[in-house]
């Protein structure tokens, strides 16, 4: 296929890459740290794939679990509540580990209920898996876990990513990573509960040996005139991300292009601000480590201009062995609430961490 031209560019001399620890940016003003979680070892040694949301009053965190080992049998996903941001409840179970394991597929709120995903995978992972969800009316009761549906009333044939979010015009769009294998495919609805009506957006894919696209765990944000903008980990190796456009509400998107934004090979997040600025978070090391934790901005959502640290240095070393555990602060994902942006990660694949930034600061 012919190459694509970059849906957005960073500005010139942006990070610093000759400084590793902090590619010479300053911190995020106002930028607060709090754990969610701890992990202790004996038995919940692993974390990740925090997703944040606010509802009715209070700030929730999900995550996946593992007793050691990443996406090893027993992985099962767990919550928590905050009043404030800062102080957290204890965890509580949201799915247990099921047949075989179960992860964490973010939120979606109405305003009156709250949607939480689960991820529900085959017994080999490379093979895929399923999209459950449950919902409440006050984040405490849940109902039984249903199959999300697509447009045909059947259950979508993929697992979710973590960012289902709504269209001013209220059309809901997020990503499958569809069966056979994992291949990134957006999606779209018109259900205000992300719950059925899921329709997929035709995307052609970059060539990729294997189970996996080469487009992996995406994010997106919308431009100011309307267009949205994909953003995926690169599976090809380039430490770059990728990135789609659409221009029709995300019924039809290009293919994805290599963009000049540095990566560590990583799920990231991307979305808007309050006044319509989009935002990147992710690791811009440009290698395989996941540090430093960086918000890049733009106002146009075509050219990146402004980056601030939100996690900066050597990270935390590893308390637990464990498979594939790494320092570094892996898979963010954000939201907005009470006047902060709000930035979810595992530090080092065994703490539930988040980092606030006053919108305020954010010029």
């Amino acid at each position: 296929m012919p190459a694509q031209e970059a849906p957005y560019a960073i500005a010139p001399l942006l990070f610093d890459m000759s400084r590793p620890d902090d590619l010479g940016l300053k911190p995020a003003p106002g930028a607060q740290t709090f754990t969610v979680f701890r992990a202790a070892g004996e038995g919940n040694a692993y974390a990740n794939g925090v997703a944040l949301i606010g509802f009715q009053g209070k700030l929730y965190a999900q995550w996946q679990a593992s007793p050691k080992d990443e996406d090893s049998a027993g992985t099962h996903v767990l919550y928590a509540v905050s009043d404030d941001g800062e102080h957290w409840s204890a965890p509580r179970l949201l799915a247990d580990a099921g047949a075989t394991i179960r992860t964490s597929g973010g939120w979606h709120t109405d305003g009156k209920t709250l949607v939480a995903y689960i991820n529900e995978w085959n017994g080999d992972l490379r093979t895929g898996g399923m999209t459950l969800a449950r919902t409440s009316a006050d984040g405490l009761n849940w109902s039984k876990p249903v199959s999300v549906r697509d447009a045909d009333g059947k259950p979508v044939s993929g697992v979710i990513e973590q960012d289902t979010r709504a269209l001013p015009e209220g059309r809901l769009v997020t990503a499958f990573h569809l069966q056979p294998g994992l291949k990134a495919t957006p999606f779209y609805t018109d259900d205000p509960l992300g719950l059925n009506g899921w329709r997929e957006g035709i995307m052609p894919r970059l060539p990729h040996d294997g189970k996996e696209s080469r487009e992996l765990e995406p994010s997106w944000f919308r431009r100011p005139d309307g267009g949205l903008v994909m953003v995926f980990r690169d599976q090809a190796g380039s430490f770059r991300q990728l990135a789609s456009q659409s221009r029709d509400q995300a019924e039809t998107w290009s293919l994805p292009a290599l963009t000049g934004m540095p990566d560590s090979r990583s799920k990231q997040s991307a979305g808007n601000l309050p006044d319509g600025s989009a935002f990147l978070i992710n690791a811009p090391s440009g290698t395989k480590l996941r540090s430093p934790l960086v918000l890049t901005l733009s106002r146009d959502g075509r050219i990146f201009d402004k980056a601030y640290l939100l996690r900066a240095g050597p990270p935390p070393s590893n308390r637990f062995p464990g498979h594939y555990k790494r320092p570094g602060y892996h898979y963010p994902k954000a939201t907005l609430w009470g006047g902060f942006l709000y930035v979810g990660y595992a530090s080092s694949k065994e703490d539930v961490v988040v980092t606030r930034v006053p919108l305020a600061g954010l010029h």
